[in-house]
């Protein structure tokens, strides 16, 4: 019995699920943290919806945060270090390309979990002219329960090594300017990441933001979204009993 593993496994396997269009083919990949040092990560040519256990790989997240530490360091020294950052077989599965993200996400405490997907309608806004404004901005209470007051949104940028840097510079922007933790980060014609302290969490929040992203999409074709005033979405965000409900939602009974 590996309980991390397990919970990981359900969960790619719900964000995989061909029915909710969140993806398809070999898209997406999925993390969870095995302790300080490492974490399990979804393999390259697994599919999320019809993975195995096989289908994940244990890497060590020190070895893999060296390539954003280095300045020098390229696309090319990715495979090697990816490589060289398996724990077990080296010559098993190969870490997804996207497994720095996951690294930079998982060195937060408060995250174990983290799911990357490219939901349809999310990505519709994602590739429009008005993907800034609808996703640092709130439409309905619900929305700010799962999703917080804010995301982080990043620009697009060439995936791999460049994008990880994004990420990791926006996400500290984020921080440092909220105080608080976002759950989740929509990356420009690219898709959504979600992370949290359970699957639940990643799953909850992926749905919401695909659903927030569906009423986008109407919202805009009958004119334009009605965002609500930062007043509101600041009294929705800091209600008790709506920090009661995210709990709720999120899978933690405190």
């Amino acid at each position: 019995m590996n309980p991390v593993l397990d919970k990981l496994l359900e969960m790619t396997h719900y964000l995989g699920d061909p029915g909710k269009d969140y993806a398809m083919l070999g898209e997406g990949n999925t993390s969870a943290r095995v302790d300080d040092d490492s974490f399990y990560v979804k393999a390259s040519g697994h599919t999320m919806a019809g993975i195995g256990m096989e289908g994940f790989v244990q890497v060590s997240t020190p070895r893999i945060m060296e390539l954003l530490e280095d300045p020098n360091a390229g696309d090319g020294d990715v495979s090697r270090v990816y490589q060289e950052a398996v724990i077990g077989d080296s010559n098993g599965p190969r870490p997804s390309v996207e497994a720095l993200l996951h690294a930079i996400l998982l060195q937060i405490p408060e995250f174990s979990f983290v799911g990357h997907t490219h939901p349809v309608h999310t990505n519709a806004i994602l590739c429009s002219v008005n993907a800034k404004e609808a996703f640092t901005r709130r439409i309905f209470p619900d929305q700010i329960v799962s999703m917080k007051h804010r995301s982080v949104f990043v620009p697009y940028v060439d995936p791999g090594l460049v994008l990880a840097r994004e990420v990791k510079a926006r996400l500290e922007q984020f921080i440092e300017e909220e105080g608080v933790l976002p759950s989740a980060i929509l990356m420009q014609n690219h898709g959504l990441i979600t992370m949290g302290d359970s699957p639940k969490a990643v799953t909850s929040c992926t749905d919401m933001t695909e659903k927030s992203a569906r009423i986008l999409v109407g919202a805009y074709a009958a004119g334009g979204p009605r965002f609500l005033e930062d007043h509101h979405v600041d009294r929705i965000f800091t209600r008790p009993d709506e920090h009661y409900r995210l709990r709720s939602i999120a899978g933690r009974d405190s």
